[in-house]
């Protein structure tokens, strides 16, 4: 070594430096490369992706070999580096000094931190092509790896660590494929990004989140004479109506002391009748269906799967004593996934809205999950279902009117109070700064 040329010498240890340099930033950008997105490029028929994806099934001998590589490489440019010295300087404390602290400069700068970021920043960029003089690389040093991983794994038995004894370790729970929803909101359109949050959702919520509540229910009476039904089958959004016998509180099942539902009507069924002129009751009741129940507390996707698997529409929704409490309905379910429809029944969710003072009426009888649509609010929605039996739960009494108070930061007037319930209220637009947090605020 000491008959080559110093020029011969800086030249081996810029090599040195390089082949340093590509064990770290081939380290970091195998290591670094997003998992799924690897999957995408294999399914698209990436043979460098695949290349990638074998190397990355052993773990253990892909770092080895990289490892070995670099600790070879990176102690023998320190070895060239003390030569360097000794020839500059001669023998001596400042010839050991200045090489020792000259080649750790060298490779932190050139071949650690500089390759390590690259390889960080741009994992996909570097590793596909990298990942042909890799396997080269590992097959070449393959016995000095398994002359290591002699050592290393009763190390790693020790420390009860398994590197490929735990294949989920990769999958994503739905909380984080959530947040990666969220972080490709700029790639996405809105409302595809807005459709998949709904999805993920839509898990905690029940039929009794989505109904209509019983008062809204658009419903129809046998008692009433065959103009007035005439006139609400023409004038009806809903291709499914219940329809009830007398006039009263409603239960389900006909049990005494309330309406009975006598079936639930298809209203394309009664379009012929309708234009005749031939409908009557008698024809009317002959055209229904049995009425669909389900329990307040059945989760939204399991009611989905019921209406496609049972080839229903509608279902009333039943407490625990069958009390009817509202309808759920089939569109319904699916406007909590897509968002509303333009060619629904005009509802109150869709013109309520803040007007130029920050204020917006709306009826009580609304359910909260409508209203914080409408008004990009944060009301709860894991109590009370409507407004009213938000207020009254924060109340703990009988409302009456112009009375005003603030829950989860949205201060909140009674305008119309009747009997035992509110009717109409008014909200105004809290200011930016106050918390919307799903909790009661008096």
């Amino acid at each position: 070594m000491y008959d080559v040329s110093l020029e011969w010498l800086f030249a081996i240890l810029v090599l040195l430096l390089v082949f340093s340099a590509f064990f770290s930033i081939a380290e970091t950008s195998l290591m670094a490369i997003n998992r799924y997105r690897l999957k995408h490029m294999i399914a698209q028929g990436s043979g460098a992706a695949r290349r990638v994806a074998d190397l990355l099934k052993h773990t253990d001998r892909l770092l080895g070999s990289i490892l070995i590589g670099n600790n070879l490489v990176n102690a023998a440019a320190a070895t060239l580096a003390g030569i360097i010295a000794v020839r500059l300087f001669g023998e001596g404390k400042l010839a050991y000094a200045v090489s020792t602290v000259g080649i750790a400069f060298l490779l932190i700068v050139f071949s650690e931190i500089t390759p390590k970021v690259i390889g960080a920043t741009h994992p996909e960029r570097i590793a596909l092509p990298l990942s042909h003089l890799i396997g080269p690389v590992q097959r070449l040093l393959q016995p000095g790896v398994w002359f290591v991983n002699l050592f290393v794994r009763p190390l790693l038995w020790a420390l009860r660590i398994n590197p490929g004894a735990d294949p989920e370790a990769q999958k994503l729970s739905p909380g984080e494929i959530r947040t990666l929803v969220l972080e490709s909101s700029s790639f996405m359109p809105k409302k595809h990004v807005s459709m998949l949050l709904n999805l993920f959702d839509i898990q905690e919520i029940t039929v009794q989140d989505v109904m209509v509540p019983r008062a809204r229910i658009e419903g129809i009476r046998l008692d009433e004479d065959i103009e007035t039904i005439a006139r609400q089958l023409t004038t009806s959004h809903r291709r499914h109506i219940p329809v009830f016998r007398d006039r009263g509180g409603i239960r389900a099942g006909g049990e005494s002391g309330g309406d009975e539902i006598a079936g639930v009507l298809q209203t394309r069924r009664v379009l012929g009748l309708l234009a005749s002129g031939s409908l009557d009751k008698a024809a009317l009741e002959g055209l229904l269906d049995e009425p669909y129940y389900v329990p307040a507390s059945t989760p939204v996707i399991t009611q989905l799967q019921y209406f496609q698997e049972n080839q229903e529409h509608i279902a009333l929704v039943v407490d625990e004593y069958g009390e009817l409490m509202g309808l759920a309905a089939l569109e319904d379910i699916i406007e909590e996934i897509v968002g509303k429809f333009t060619t629904s029944l005009p509802s109150a969710a869709q013109t309520l809205a803040w007007d130029a003072d920050g204020v917006a009426a709306a009826d009580a009888s609304m359910t909260v999950r409508e209203v914080n649509r409408a008004l990009k609010l944060g009301l709860p929605t894991d109590g009370p279902k409507t407004l009213n039996g938000l207020i009254l739960e924060h109340l703990q009494d009988i409302p009456e009117a112009d009375m005003s108070m603030k829950i989860a930061g949205v201060p909140i007037e009674i305008v119309h109070a009747q009997g035992r319930s509110v009717k109409t209220v008014r909200l105004f637009r809290p200011r930016p700064e106050a918390p919307l947090e799903p909790s009661h605020e008096a």
